[in-house]
């Protein structure tokens, strides 16, 4: 009987050997095409780069805030009277010296006549005083007198001058008495609502009324124990931070830049224990009347200044083994691996202290597994010079 081996056991190890064979010529001609494209290198990373420009920079910081009048004088009454009539409409802008309240002033006039009257009087009894002191001591230089009665006109001399000097200060209180039923303006500003009616029965020191001065505009705001201009503030104390004339600017609500410059005219010296920040005032020119007090605002402080320094964008700089890197590109295209010093950001901008200078091509994008020595491929060759 004849075995067809076509069929058989040894035909099928024959055909599964055929075909490792097949794959293991295949894979070696894999190994070797992927041994010529190593050996040529891989392909060069494509990157984005930025030419190093240097200039001065200010480091800014906004602090939240509240505006306050400049000043918030309570408006009082210096005499006892009947408030006859406001002068003025509540909430409206007043200037100093304008009159606001009047309050009935004929007990005044007439309590100002009595002095006069008074002081009439005081003058008469002074002469007379004056008379009989010319004839007493005329008798006393002939001994016609004794120096009792000398000495008696004389007391009376000086008790009738005594007199008239206290009818003139009467005179004075009374004039005074007069001009403070015309109850002024101390500052120029803003008036608050009455805190009286007309026809009211008031007392010395009554309040009538509050007047917030609005320009200046005042700034009161929190400053952090690490700035900076604040650690120096609390160094050389309040005096020379106010003598540094440290600029500022104002943000409003809504995002705007107030158009005026204001500058920081109080520091505190020392620090607030419970939330470790410094007190600070800021003032600010505010001609127009834009900012009212309790407003909520930000004041902008400028505080460092960085000359002929270089700044790149945040996301130019990686952490290597060592430290902060950025990468710059070589006159051949590689990749170069440069350790940096960073100082503060500013505009979402990282300023560089050292380790890039003005001029070199630093790579902005593209730093996925890239490493010291690669190379690279930049792709916005025409952007070189004039970017960042």
């Amino acid at each position: 009987m004849r075995i067809d081996n076509a069929s058989g056991p040894w035909a099928r190890t024959a055909k599964v050997c055929a075909v490792l064979s097949s794959l293991l010529i295949v894979s070696a001609c894999s190994n070797d095409d992927a041994g010529d494209q190593q050996g040529d290198g891989m392909p060069p990373a494509a990157v984005v780069v930025e030419r190093a420009k240097a200039s001065d920079i200010s480091v800014r910081q906004d602090y939240a805030g509240r505006a306050r009048g400049a000043r918030e004088v309570e408006v009082r009454a210096r005499i006892q009277g009947i408030l006859e009539e406001r002068l003025y409409e509540e909430g409206q802008m007043v200037r100093e010296g304008d009159s606001l309240f009047r309050i009935d002033p004929k007990p005044a006039e007439a309590a100002l006549q009595g002095a006069k009257a008074q002081r009439q009087m005081a003058e008469a009894d002074l002469r007379q005083a004056e008379r009989e002191w010319n004839r007493i001591s005329s008798l006393f230089q002939r001994n016609a007198v004794s120096e009792r009665e000398r000495d008696a006109a004389q007391s009376a001399l000086e008790l009738a001058q005594a007199n008239l000097a206290v009818a003139s200060a009467g005179i004075s209180q009374a004039e005074l008495d007069v001009g403070y039923t015309s109850v002024k303006a101390p500052i120029s500003g803003v008036t608050s609502l009455e805190d009286f009616p007309e026809g009211s029965l008031i007392s010395t020191g009554t309040l009538l009324t509050t007047i917030v001065q609005l320009d200046p505009i005042h700034v009161r705001f929190a400053l952090p124990e690490n700035d900076a201009s604040i650690r120096r503030a609390a160094r050389e104390g309040m005096r020379d931070a106010i003598e540094q004339e440290v600029a500022a600017r104002l943000v409003l609500a809504d995002g705007q830049e107030y158009e005026l410059d204001g500058r920081i005219d109080f520091t505190a010296s020392t620090l607030d224990p419970r939330t470790g920040t410094v007190s600070a005032r800021a003032i600010f020119p505010n001609p127009e009347n834009e900012i009212v007090p309790g407003q909520f605002v930000r004041v902008r402080v400028e505080l460092q200044n960085f000359e002929n320094a270089v700044a790149i964008p945040e996301k130019a700089v990686t952490q290597g083994p060592d430290g902060p890197v950025v990468f710059t590109v070589s006159d051949e295209n590689t990749a170069q691996a440069r350790q940096v010093e960073l100082g503060p950001v500013t505009g979402g901008r990282q300023i560089i202290l050292s380790g890039l200078e003005e001029g070199d091509l630093y790579i902005v994008s593209g730093l996925v597994n890239l490493r010291d020595g690669s190379r690279v491929e930049v792709t916005n060759p025409d952007d070189e010079g004039g970017a960042g």
